[in-house]
């Protein structure tokens, strides 16, 4: 963890100091060494929140983009009482995590039903594979997109980060530690996967805008105004093309009876 209670106050790791845990009580003491970064840790290999991983440089870089008091921060579901740590939770209620390691899509899940307003940021650096395969997917699979800003990729099964984000029903945003043609931070967007067939859809997304909007609390108008009807145009695409192909399949079923009537005919 980054903070921890030190005589009430939210407080870092330093070398030799103790602190309490802001999520379950107990005591924690300070990790500070060369290999990892500056943290505090329960006694033993105990830690009282299951989906909590240990963190990266990349995980402090950009939790250091958000008010010291949106960071780990304790949502408690008010029926059940089951509480965990979020990685950031705005003043807008989204909570932000920031996902290094792999993480089962039973956890997947679970995550998105436990927070009402998730977004994933997911760090596309861990495996070295993953970034040339992501883009040779851009250079080679990608047409053009009902909306000129968005990328539809055709076939995703050569990319696993792709493989295993595209289907968790969530906002998805994969951090490469890249730069686009300005040479500005650039995140890449991952459209949940709300219809039945293998494209995917991207959105090159800047990095400084994606930090902007949830430091103004003006996520939900992206959302509501971006994303929400785009993903309403894809279902409705995909209900057109469903109802096409049943009115062909009617249709060739149709010809088929006149054909064994015709045949029935000249015996």
């Amino acid at each position: 963890m980054k903070f921890a209670l030190v005589n009430g106050e939210k407080v870092e790791a330093t070398k030799g100091a103790k602190g309490l845990c802001r999520h379950c009580g107990s005591e924690l003491i300070s990790r500070c060494g060369e290999e990892r970064v500056n943290h505090w840790a329960h006694k033993g290999s105990r830690n009282c929140d299951p989906w909590w991983e240990n963190e990266t440089e990349w995980h402090r870089s950009w939790k250091n983009n958000f008010p010291k008091e949106w960071q780990e921060v304790t949502h408690t579901d008010e029926k059940s009482g089951e509480k965990h740590i979020a990685d950031v939770k705005t003043d807008g209620g989204w909570v932000l995590e920031f996902q290094h390691s792999y993480i089962e899509p039973k956890e997947h899940h679970s995550r998105n039903s436990f927070y009402p307003k998730l977004v994933w940021v997911v760090d596309g650096t861990r495996r070295q594979r993953d970034k040339p395969k992501f883009y040779r997917l851009l250079d080679e699979y990608a047409i053009r997109s009902e909306d000129t800003r968005f990328k539809n990729i055709i076939g995703r099964d050569d990319c696993k980060i792709l493989k295993e984000w595209h289907d968790i029903n969530a906002l998805v945003f994969f951090d490469f530690q890249d730069l686009d043609d300005k040479k500005q931070p650039i995140l890449w967007f991952l459209f949940p996967r709300l219809v039945s067939n293998d494209e995917a859809y991207l959105w090159p997304f800047s990095r400084d805008k994606f930090i902007e909007l949830h430091n103004n609390n003006k996520f939900d108008a992206l959302v509501e105004n971006v994303i929400s009807p785009f993903l309403e145009k894809l279902i409705n695409k995909k209900k057109i093309m469903d109802e096409m192909e049943e009115s062909r399949h009617r249709e060739r079923l149709s010809r088929l009876d006149w054909i064994k009537v015709g045949r029935r005919g000249r015996l």
